[in-house]
């Protein structure tokens, strides 16, 4: 299951997170600077996307107010390192769940509740890169977005 169970332990889910970004930042000789590491936590604060400003606004309410460009570089260094996805249809991001290992996965948005979760499918990707290949296309980076309601809002009825 991709979404997290209702009760789950979201500390523990976060402290996992960072814990696994320190290792990555570490084998990868990148610095997971103090300020990377708020700006993640700061999207790890729950499983829905957030934006820069909201991601601004959380850390003001805890400290200095970033700039938005240091917001920004700071994201865009966290989804380099596949710490955080970027929700390409609301211009937020939300942390990265579990490794890819340099693979792309979609990412499954809820449309009521706004929680986000990955979906691992290399068959799927695999597909479309030689699908592209077949029209002598070389893709640089795959984006698949899939909207709808997850189980809790509904999205697991069968009419």
């Amino acid at each position: 299951m991709s979404f997290p169970e209702p009760l789950h332990d979201h500390a523990r889910c976060t402290a996992e997170l960072l814990s696994r970004a320190e290792r990555t930042c570490e084998r990868r000789g990148a610095r997971l600077t103090g300020q990377r590491r708020d700006i993640l936590n700061c999207v790890a604060q729950s499983h829905s996307a957030v934006g820069a400003y909201d991601i601004i606004e959380r850390m003001a309410s805890r400290g200095p107010r970033p700039a938005p460009i240091t917001v920004y570089r700071a994201l865009d260094f966290l989804e380099a390192h596949g710490l955080v996805h970027k929700i390409e249809s609301r211009n937020a991001f939300v942390a990265c769940t579990h490794p890819h290992e340099g693979e792309p996965a979609a990412m499954l948005v809820c449309e009521q509740c706004g929680l986000v979760a990955e979906l691992d499918a290399p068959q799927v990707f695999e597909g479309l890169r030689k699908a592209a290949s077949g029209q002598e296309f070389s893709v640089r980076r795959m984006v698949v977005e899939l909207t709808g309601l997850c189980a809790a809002c509904g999205g697991g009825r069968q009419c």
